[in-house]
């Protein structure tokens, strides 16, 4: 799979942008483990283009991340291209539109998967920005505002049409948000579809080695995208790579080797992060990482309210030596 000139090689994962999630520690994890590609946090235009600290900071990148993508979002077509020229001096390997979020507080205003309700906008957006930047510009999109506007196929070919080099494709509409199984037969059906000349990447319900097979054999698709499925589990990428290349399943890793890996991702945050941000955001993470231990509800509660580093690191220990031998 290419994008432009950027090799992803044969059937690659890639690991989906999501807000508050594909920060910088946790990009160095799925990288670690394999990712093919990356995305940053959703990037807010109106934030860039008012110079606020956090949207900038999203904007960091650093070359063993490569490639990686910026994904920007908006509703106002001149922020988004010049939120676009801002994103571009990062330089990103690829700079991704965000068609497919459905959080209220952004498609709610028109942006994310809003756009799926206006589409000759999303499309007038998505020619001005590939206009405007030398960097490859992607997208990525649902099946359709809800089941009665399930319009993928027509908009993934007037958004090729202005010059989107590949598109993510979310198999849910926005009205599902998370809810239900994705439906990849819409997916299908772009791939398939003898006018369409980019990449399509499959997106939605990838959770095993199995289902991302499944999802390249039946439909086509060029990628497959990880999301919600990484949480905790960034090693999902290494699964689905030896899978697809030897057939061989890989043992889930002991508490013993979850542990190291969690210490890792929090040195990681406490590295790129500064105060108390490098902390909180791991909290999640935490909680994603050992789930399911019986009698852990006790350890997770304190890993989740310390906000000191060396006891967190304790705590981890603590986990290691007395839930250590379990996979």
């Amino acid at each position: 799979m290419k994008i432009a000139g950027i090799d992803l090689g044969y059937r690659p994962v890639l690991l989906a942008p999501m807000d508050e999630v594909t920060d910088l520690s946790f990009r160095f994890m799925c990288k670690h483990f394999g990712a093919a590609m990356m995305y940053t946090e959703f990037v807010s235009s109106d934030g860039l283009i008012r110079d606020a600290g956090a949207s900038v900071a999203k904007l960091r990148i650093y070359d063993y991340e490569r490639p990686i993508g910026i994904q920007l979002y908006g509703h106002l077509i001149d922020a988004m291209v010049e939120a676009a020229r801002i994103a571009e001096q990062a330089q990103p390997d690829v700079i991704d539109i965000n068609f497919g979020c459905p959080m209220k507080k952004i498609a709610n205003r028109g942006a994310g998967s809003g756009m799926m309700c206006d589409v000759p906008k999303m499309v007038e957006m998505t020619r001005q920005i590939v206009s405007a930047v030398r960097t490859p510009v992607t997208a990525k999109t649902r099946l359709g505002w809800d089941e009665n506007s399930q319009n993928i196929v027509e908009v993934a070919e007037r958004l090729q049409d202005v010059g989107i080099q590949a598109l993510t494709i979310h198999g849910r509409t926005r009205s599902q948000m998370y809810k239900g199984e994705a439906d990849w037969t819409l997916i299908g059906a772009v791939k398939s579809n003898p006018r369409m000349t980019i990449p399509i990447v499959g997106n939605g319900d990838v959770k095993s080695p199995e289902r991302a097979k499944e999802m390249f054999e039946r439909y086509g698709v060029d990628g497959v995208m990880v999301g919600r499925a990484s949480y905790g589990r960034p090693w999902i990428f290494e699964e689905i790579n030896r899978y697809l290349a030897t057939g061989e399943l890989l043992p889930q890793p002991s508490v013993s080797r979850r542990v190291e890996i969690a210490k890792l991702h929090f040195m990681k945050s406490l590295e790129y992060k500064h105060g108390k941000s490098s902390i909180y955001e791991m909290r999640r993470h935490f909680c994603s990482y050992f789930s399911g231990l019986p009698d852990f509800k006790p350890t997770r509660l304190k890993l989740v309210t310390s906000e000191n580093p060396q006891e967190i690191l304790a705590l981890l220990d603590y986990v290691k030596e007395r839930w250590g031998d379990r996979g």
